[in-house]
């Protein structure tokens, strides 16, 4: 059956672009390898009673008139699909040897906070603080669709963002000469990039930072509700999402793309789909060798030429008989380092795979709503995460799957020592239930090259002027993932959302 829009993934762009197409009446048609929908938003269940979200922890740009409210209103979920915010004092607790600080939304209770601690650097604090905030209005002014009237408007605010097109984190933070102590608890949400301040693009740091101080949220019925919310806009309006159907092969002729071949994975049938437009919320480099990467233009080529991000480990784990706010959790995300550099700590951990002074963020979603989900009343969900090497645990998965196991335990007592010193004694004594998740694991349950956790890595390099976007140069073909637009619940729901606008004419964003 021929449709207007095929889409090729279900990751949570290509969600929001087939929820809005299809609210505005064409037919789409999903095909997802997985048995669940969402991407690294999915959600699973162990055991029969312990629900867990894949990636997903906290989420930014939810606000009245913010870009996730404003598809929510569109596609008239906006009341049904709600957020809690975190605690605007201090949504994400940051903590290491000596040091605590809790960010807060407002910027100058942030600068009092950091200028309490480094009272000699309160200057260089205010510094970087308002260069933060000059950088973030002229890259909302750069964001497309781009109005050229507002870029001669705040041209100085335009100015500052272009001057760090090439800059890192590391980079600002030498420019202001801020403490090592100072520019640790600043960076300390690095798992949220999985990259440390010495790689990591300044605006990609920017985004996510300011975005939070707007706004930390969390969804009231938990991700799995704005997953299934916008599989129901689809599905009620004619359109499928097919779960389980690989696909195995594009057919493309004269440089158009006509749909795709994919294998039925419950029955191991193959069949093929049309559809007048082909979206692929696949891996664009996959796709594109899938297709022949001689037929994508040169300018296309060298876009596709990314280095995709780091991986992680994740530790989604169950307690008993205990109340994780007794103990100093809450509303908010925990991120702590043994390490004073971050810098160090990455290397230790990703470049020689030792994790014995861990840096890692912790979560605890059953103390962020009220609402019900499937875990027992007197239980909590805490999570932990980290960066891990693909490289290192695929050699491990394939050649020693007990040290592959080994390494895992190794990992989690590292964390769980640190929790047991720092924060909750005996914890151990209160798990019912632990799994961990390797690069590989996610490689196999997200469909994701080298287990990457953000599509391409938020360098600068891959920041700039040649980030991919939804152009392909193949006729009825688009792009639509975290690597040709931008990763996070935000982000992608902006992709999904800008490449609609760009092929519906119908402007949600502004």
């Amino acid at each position: 059956m021929q449709t207007d829009y095929l889409i090729v993934g279900s990751g949570l762009s290509a969600l929001v672009f087939g929820a809005l197409m299809a609210n505005s009446g064409k037919t789409v048609h999903i095909l997802e390898a997985h048995e669940h929908p969402g991407g690294f938003g999915h959600t699973f269940t162990m055991a029969d009673k312990y629900t867990f979200n894949a990636q997903f922890h906290y989420v930014w740009d939810c606000g009245e008139g913010h870009t996730v409210n404003r598809v929510l209103k569109k596609l008239g979920l906006d009341r049904d699909v709600t957020f809690e915010r975190y605690d605007p004092n201090g949504y994400d607790h940051m903590r290491m040897p000596g040091y605590a600080l809790d960010i807060p939304s407002e910027p100058e209770e942030l600068i009092r906070r950091l200028s309490a601690l480094f009272p000699e650097a309160g200057e260089r604090i205010r510094q970087f603080v308002n260069e933060v905030e000059k950088t973030g209005e002229g890259l909302r002014k750069l964001a497309p669709p781009v109005k050229p009237i507002e870029l001669l408007k705040n041209f100085g605010d335009v100015f500052c963002a272009v001057q760090h097109l090439n800059s890192t984190l590391q980079d600002v933070f030498d420019k202001f000469q801020l403490p090592q102590a100072a520019q640790t608890l600043l960076a300390l949400q690095w798992p949220d990039f999985l990259l440390p301040p010495n790689q990591l693009s300044f605006y990609a740091w920017i985004a996510l930072f300011r975005g939070y101080q707007e706004g930390a949220f969390y969804p009231t019925q938990h991700f799995e509700d704005v997953i299934n919310s916008l599989v129901n806009v689809i599905e009620s309006n004619g359109g499928k999402v097919l779960l389980n159907h690989e696909v195995t092969n594009f057919r493309v002729t004269n440089r158009t793309v006509t749909g795709v071949e994919a294998m039925d994975l419950t029955t191991h049938q193959t069949r093929e789909f049309t559809g007048d437009t082909v979206i692929c919320n696949l891996d664009p480099k996959r796709a594109a060798k899938m297709i022949g990467e001689e037929l994508f233009s040169k300018k296309v080529r060298r876009k596709l030429n990314y280095e995709y991000s780091a991986s992680n480990y994740m530790v989604y784990c169950v307690v008993k008989d205990i109340d994780l706010r007794d103990y100093g959790f809450g509303k908010w995300n925990t991120f702590h380092s043994e390490h004073l550099d971050l810098n160090e700590a990455f290397a230790q951990m990703y470049d020689r795979n030792d994790f014995s002074r861990p840096s890692f963020a912790i979560t605890t979603p059953t103390l962020l709503t009220e609402a019900r989900r499937d875990c027992p009343e007197d239980c909590q969900i805490v999570e932990f995460l980290t960066v891990a090497n693909y490289s290192y645990f695929k050699q491990l998965w394939e050649s020693d799957r007990k040290a592959y196991r080994q390494k895992k335990q190794e990992i989690l007592d590292s964390i769980l020592d640190v929790v047991e010193k720092d924060y909750v004694p005996n914890f151990r004594k209160h798990m019912v239930f632990h799994i961990t998740g390797s690069p590989t694991t996610n490689e196999r349950f997200c469909w994701c090259p080298n287990g990457n956790s953000y599509g391409s890595s938020l360098t600068p390099r891959n920041m700039g002027v040649d980030r991919l976007n939804h152009e392909t140069s193949l006729n009825n073909f688009y792009f639509c993932n975290a690597s040709s637009g931008y990763p996070g619940f935000a982000p992608t729901f902006w992709t999904g959302a800008l490449l609609y606008q760009r092929l519906s004419g119908d402007a949600i964003l502004g």
